[in-house]
């Protein structure tokens, strides 16, 4: 079952559901890359991996050492400075979690490999302030234009902070209301910003994808590469678009949009007041 949106589906900027779809989008852009791309350039997928302290609770939390538990091996030096001491101390473990975050990368070359143009698809974490994973991004944004690297920026979430590399305030102004962009910034000219908006009930692009300067751009079609991911994707089966509202809230005109949409693909029931037609006043 193909997704019930012209476009990017709303409910799959759910947190556990995205990065799922972050994976797919990945894999079919390579994919759709590599027959456009003319030798001597090649597709291949980037990981950029970090740990951090895990939300979510994990047991065991905390373990409490007490005097008549033998211990499980010799004593370290902690707890030989510990002993003799009136409290007994709690041990607090705190699990981590290893992320990974993929990405495309063009090269240009075979026995000299260059890397031309980055393609990363913004993440939840990427937009969330303060996140490990959005210092890593924009560290990146920042090596991309010291290397003169294109960069491709695909931001399919409504919800978090601004942070392709297009400044806010001149993307609104020249592109005007949107809930999704793709931004592509040009390694040889790092002030020039190629925008794409785009809105909820839009169709996705396709994109001009920049190679080394002179050569020309190879077209992607995002929305294919979208169909793709969700036709392959658990998409169908873990969505529940009857009983669901997609995360952020939708606009109250959005969300009529969304309904009727649903409505029309027979994923909702059918409207009781809207077969009876308008009541008198």
């Amino acid at each position: 079952m193909p997704s019930p949106f012209p476009g990017m589906d709303p409910f799959l900027e759910d947190p556990e559901v995205f990065p799922n779809l972050h994976h797919d989008l990945i894999t079919f852009l390579q994919g759709a890359l590599q027959p456009l791309l003319p030798p001597p350039y090649f597709a291949g997928v980037g990981t950029r991996v970090w740990v951090e302290e895990a939300n979510r609770f994990t047991e065991p939390d905390v373990d409490v050492f007490r005097p008549d538990r033998p211990p499980a091996r010799e004593p370290t030096e902690s707890a030989a400075l510990l002993a003799g001491t009136e409290a007994s101390p709690l041990l607090i473990q705190v699990p981590e979690e290893e992320h990974y975050e993929a990405f495309v990368n063009i090269y240009k070359g075979r026995d000299q490999v260059r890397l031309v143009t980055s393609i990363e698809v913004l993440s939840p974490t990427n937009k969330t302030p303060g996140a490990h994973g959005r210092d890593l991004y924009t560290r990146k944004q920042q090596e991309m234009l010291e290397g003169q690297v294109n960069l491709v920026e695909l931001d399919l979430l409504r919800a978090g902070r601004h942070t392709t590399s297009v400044p806010e305030g001149h993307a609104r102004a020249r592109g005007g209301p949107f809930d999704y962009h793709v931004c592509v910034r040009l390694g040889d000219r790092p002030r020039d910003f190629h925008l794409y908006p785009i809105r909820l009930e839009q169709r996705l692009p396709k994109v001009a994808i920049p190679l080394s300067p002179g050569d020309p751009f190879v077209t992607i079609d995002l929305q294919t590469v979208f169909d793709r991911s969700y036709d392959i994707g658990p998409y169908p089966r873990c969505v529940r678009y009857g009983d669901a509202v997609p995360p952020p809230p939708l606009r109250p005109e959005q969300a009529e949009w969304v309904t009727r949409t649903l409505h029309d693909k027979g994923l909702l029931p059918p409207d009781p007041g809207a077969a009876n037609g308008p009541t008198a006043p």
